[in-house]
């Protein structure tokens, strides 16, 4: 599976070589491509054998962890770029970011409420209200890239997506618009 275009599209503004979590990994497809582009990336997964499709990966470390039960695995760990797709659980949120070093870069993208007339997610549990992601990074972040509605590829989907960096921006290096701008 190819990673995400978001992703793809922001994950240059992560410092070079830096340190990045891939949050609920799966098999791997964002820590195998970011691994591949020089940064050191954990991966973590409750999932097992998902994580095993990553062993032997070069720039990959995993962590087989339950992300949403017992203590935090990163209590106290600093990463330059943190990265979830298809994923959410709001308690653990405040941890993510905390895991954020001053400058780092989130891209997050998940699905979002009106997805269920797609299919699965469909539970308000596992569905963004419209804006949450914004709402969510406020305060600790500048928010480089916001989008949020239905999506036709790779399936029809509603989504929510940000690319926000720890702190008010300053340093960051913007990407060009896409699309010929």
């Amino acid at each position: 599976m190819q990673p995400s275009p978001w992703v793809v599209r922001f994950a240059p503004l992560i410092r070079a070589g830096g340190r990045v979590l891939d949050v609920a990994c799966g098999s791997g497809r964002h820590a195998r491509w970011l691994a591949g582009r020089g940064y050191a990336v954990e991966a973590a997964d409750r999932d097992a054998e998902a994580l095993a499709a990553l062993r032997g990966t070069a720039g990959v470390t995993t962590r087989h962890a339950d992300l949403e039960e017992g203590a935090w695995p990163y209590a106290g760990a600093q990463f330059d770029g943190i990265v979830v797709a298809n994923y959410l659980y709001r308690p653990r949120f405040a941890d993510l970011l905390a895991c954020l070093a001053p400058g780092g870069v989130l891209l997050y993208e998940t699905f979002m409420a009106g997805n269920e007339r797609f299919g699965k997610p469909s539970s308000p549990d596992f569905l963004l209200r419209p804006n949450e992601l914004l709402e969510r990074v406020a305060g600790d972040c500048t928010v480089v890239a916001f989008e949020q509605g239905e999506v036709a590829l790779p399936r029809p989907a509603v989504v929510q997506r940000v690319c926000a960096l720890r702190g008010d921006g300053r340093a960051a290096v913007f990407l060009p618009l896409q699309g010929g701008g």
